[in-house]
């Protein structure tokens, strides 16, 4: 069963983290949410947090997983959102298990293939060996040698913690995510057109979606809207929280 973080009560609304993220990245918007009304469930998707490490990974079965959980909590007619491999694996269910939906939000991913484009980042976690770190500070200079902004490092950090009193570890697994790198920007054609009504968000200085996206989005997705934050990258929702919550809220209304 996923780990999750469950806020508040009300209607259902599912949030899926990205690629080496965690629940926690979402627990602020999460809580402000929860506050209006909504049951929020942050999950931990396989491989991250404190999800289960497997070895098998794929959009395939981490749909079948929040299928999963879903089932666990007694979810249905949901709010799902994902956020760039959350949105994935969110898009995934959506094709498979429409049933389960009544509404979707997709932040800056798009459905189609990406060329593998976090090797770099997977280079610098895998430079620090746990067995030489005593403090969080060793491994915030290993990775600043390779990764040079702060922002993406804290991210990274958020998923570091103390395995026992003398060792260190990642929260994820790397191991698995290392060689899946191919997978995280691989995209199947979905085996329907999807009807649900769903919000694709983007980042205004993203290059995730793009405007020739439109009609990709617009093949696969009957019922879509697509809205720019201004001033964000691809993490629309840490760099203008403000603006992506009246988005999603708007949206919900």
């Amino acid at each position: 069963m996923l780990h999750s973080i469950i806020l508040g009560q009300g209607k259902p609304f599912v949030i899926l983290h990205g690629f080496l993220g965690m629940a926690d990245n979402w627990k602020t918007l999460g809580t402000q949410w929860s506050e209006l009304g909504y049951e929020v469930h942050l999950l931990d998707q396989r491989n991250h947090g404190r999800s289960i490490h497997s070895a098998d990974f794929s959009y395939e079965l981490m749909a079948q997983d929040l299928m999963e959980y879903c089932e666990h909590h007694n979810l249905k007619d949901i709010i799902l959102l994902g956020h760039s491999m959350g949105g994935k694996v969110a898009m995934q269910f959506a094709s498979e298990y429409p049933e389960m939906l009544e509404k979707l939000i997709i932040a800056d991913i798009a459905p189609k293939e990406y060329a593998p484009h976090h090797s770099d980042i997977i280079n610098a976690l895998q430079a620090v060996n746990f067995e030489s770190i005593t403090s969080r500070n060793e491994v915030d200079e290993i990775l600043s040698s390779r990764i040079p902004d702060m922002g993406t490092r804290l991210f990274l950090m958020k998923s570091l913690f103390r395995k026992d009193k003398n060792k260190f570890a990642w929260r994820f697994n790397l191991k698995t995510l290392a060689t899946s790198q191919s997978m995280i920007g691989s995209h199947s054609p979905f085996d329907n057109i999807i009807q649900i009504p769903t919000l694709f968000l983007k980042g205004g200085n993203s290059g995730y979606i793009i405007d020739n996206d439109k009609m990709v989005i617009d093949a696969a997705f009957a019922k879509a809207n697509i809205i720019t934050i201004p001033n964000a990258g691809h993490w629309l929702h840490a760099e203008q929280p403000e603006l992506f919550s009246d988005a999603v809220l708007s949206f919900l209304r």
